[in-house]
């Protein structure tokens, strides 16, 4: 048996987690039931503006939907067959065949009937991203708006382009309130907006302390982490759970708790991770390797910002730097600037970018090499994705790539993505550990 070169103990807050994204399905179900409000959209939808109606609203993402789905096997080629019976080619993206199919079969992930949103709202930035919800609201019979953020890069953006931005929230406010027959409380969504800004801003600082060595948690675990902020990021109770989470992951780094006791080699993902096959994270630990997490994991929720010393690390909120948000203009106007500062938004306008944070995070987090997932099921975050590869290799990062999809098991070769590893492990040295 080989002896842990570090101590390890469970994350205390996991059952809490799991317990709030349950809730979180199981309120979306139940919403009519106390005359709540239900919608639907992406995980990087303005999901503020629907908060601010009222502490009864709540939305369906479904991205995390899907994934979930992914777990089931027998339901997800369900509803993908369901999918492409309708018509949709089966290289579309697969989190969309899922989300449809549920939709067209009319069950629900935890049971019954799927709950029929009043609106869907989307953000346009993903090349799927209209054509999701389009396709939705028009099977659904429901009304729809989106948010075009295709105005390029965080570091182009002037005046004029985050007018644009602007504006649409604007409009956006208008339709909830014609959906729905509600006000917008400018109040809630001043609230919104700041707990959005903190849940972000503390998933990015939950993130940074994996710089330490052991890192304090792994990539399987994270996935159940992050996804709290893509289900309902600016909702009190996300925003509240990552400050205890960040408390936590911080104490464990104090103490030097590892995620994987046998630490020995620490590797980055990149994109969505095959969803029913995620022991893919528990082989590496065979040969002491741990994923410290990726571009993805941290970036898909996470706001990130360069320090003072050239370090990433997460964005100084509007709170944190004395600002008081005080007026709906003044909300939005912010509102707009932080989510056009998502990391992942970058790639979308030049891969290179992409690339120089993949850099940071190998150089940052003491990364060892990297493990790229050729993910079949998201055309978005699989764009440039070579590019970023041919990028890595020649800043002399080793680096791994598999074949794949997020969601459609069918396009998943488990014991040649297995082989894969084994070879890689190989070229940066290691061995199984002894049993």
């Amino acid at each position: 048996m080989v002896a842990a070169k570090y101590p390890s103990e469970p994350l205390k807050l996991w059952k809490k987690a799991k317990a709030l994204r349950e809730q979180y399905y199981v309120s979306y179900a139940r919403a009519h039931e106390k005359g709540g409000i239900r919608w639907g959209g992406a995980g990087w939808s303005f999901d503020a503006i629907p908060t601010a109606l009222g502490d009864d609203v709540y939305p369906l993402t479904g991205e995390p939907y899907a994934a979930g789905i992914s777990h089931d096997h027998k339901f997800a080629k369900e509803c993908m067959d369901a999918a492409e019976a309708v018509g949709f080619a089966r290289d579309a993206c697969a989190y969309m065949r899922i989300y449809w199919g549920s939709m067209h079969l009319n069950k629900y992930m935890l049971g019954g009937e799927f709950p029929k949103p009043a609106f869907n709202f989307q953000t346009q930035i993903c090349c799927s991203h209209s054509k999701w919800y389009q396709h939705a609201s028009r099977h659904e019979g429901v009304p729809e708006f989106y948010v075009d953020v295709n105005i390029g890069p965080y570091r182009d953006i002037d005046g004029d382009r985050l007018n644009y931005v602007v504006a649409q929230l604007h409009e956006s406010i208008d339709f909830v309130e014609k959906a729905t027959g509600r006000k917008c409380d400018d109040e809630l969504l001043i609230r919104a907006v700041k707990n959005e800004m903190r849940s972000t801003s503390l998933w990015a600082e939950i993130c940074n302390l994996n710089k330490a060595v052991p890192a304090p948690l792994d990539e399987k675990t994270m996935y159940s982490l992050y996804v709290l902020a893509v289900l309902h990021k600016s909702s009190q109770w996300c925003a509240d759970f990552y400050a205890e989470l960040r408390d936590e992951v911080a104490d464990r780094v104090a103490r030097g708790i590892a995620a994987v006791p046998t630490e020995r080699c620490r590797i980055m993902s990149d994109t969505q991770p095959p969803w029913s096959f995620l022991k893919l994270f528990r082989y590496l630990e065979l040969y002491g390797a741990v994923s410290i997490g990726s571009l993805y994991t941290f970036g898909l929720e996470g706001t990130w910002e360069t320090k003072p010393d050239g370090t990433w690390g997460p964005r100084t909120t509007p709170m944190d730097k004395g600002i008081d948000i005080t007026t709906r203009e003044e909300a939005l106007r912010l509102y707009a600037d932080w989510n056009m500062s998502k990391p992942l938004w970058q790639h979308f306008f030049d891969p290179a970018i992409k690339t120089e944070m993949m850099k940071t995070i190998v150089r940052e987090w003491k990364v060892d090499g990297v493990m790229m997932h050729l993910n079949r099921g998201c055309e978005g975050l699989s764009l440039g994705v070579m590019q970023n590869r041919l990028g890595l290799a020649a800043a002399g990062i080793p680096v791994m790539t598999y074949e794949g999809n997020m969601g459609d098991e069918r396009e998943f070769d488990e014991v040649r993505t297995q082989n894969r590893v084994d070879a890689f492990m190989e070229q940066l040295g290691l061995r199984k550990l002894a049993a």
